[in-house]
């Protein structure tokens, strides 16, 4: 027999198969965890996001409809959680520190193709932090837009679900995120072949 689906988990948790959600949570707890992390940029304000997505799922799991799937009605809770974490925050955005964890994995994709070239390690280093910072300047809209389609690789039909927008303001997003981002780029003195 086959790995049951998200709804099959959804409903043998709802009949009070708690290992059935703890699966759920093992098949979308580092996605979620990735996606608080490029929007609230902290590791423990990420994990706390992370662990009360599940909690509030778990406690509204009578309440889930199946109109959405599973995956994007957590996302959808994860994402809520998230903008709720920065409007409380309610201080200025911080500069990109040089050893913001977002950079490495970034720099690890380009590693391979670039082989250990020192000055090319040093100036996707500098791109990639550019580029961070670049996305923290991003209004949270734009921003939770760009993470979902171009960090984590969702559609736009999915991400038009879990932002609950029509695709076509999720395709708006994405190239006006795009644009305001080579614009940074282009301002820290990289061409506009970096975006």
């Amino acid at each position: 027999m086959g790995k049951p689906t998200d709804r099959e988990l959804v409903e043998q948790a709802r009949a009070g198969n708690a290992q059935a959600f703890g699966t759920l949570v093992q098949r979308y707890q580092r996605r979620i965890f990735r996606l608080a992390f490029h929007l609230v940029r902290t590791g423990a304000e990420a994990e706390d996001v992370t662990q009360e997505t599940f909690v509030r799922a778990y406690q509204a799991l009578d309440r889930f409809d199946g109109r959405s799937e599973p995956f994007t009605w957590l996302y959808r809770i994860a994402v809520n959680l998230s903008l709720n974490t920065i409007r409380a925050r309610k201080t200025k955005r911080d500069a990109v520190p040089a050893d913001d964890p977002r950079i490495e994995p970034l720099l690890a994709e380009h590693r391979s193709s670039h082989g250990s070239d020192p000055a090319r390690i040093a100036q996707d280093r500098q791109l990639t932090k550019a580029l961070c910072e670049g996305i923290d300047k991003l209004s949270d809209t734009l921003r939770t837009t760009l993470v979902l389609v171009c960090i984590d690789g969702m559609g736009h039909e999915e991400a038009a679900r879990v932002l609950d927008c029509p695709e076509g303001t999720v395709a708006w997003r994405v190239h006006e995120a795009r644009r305001k981002l080579r614009e940074h780029l282009e301002k820290q003195g990289f061409g506009g072949d970096a975006a």
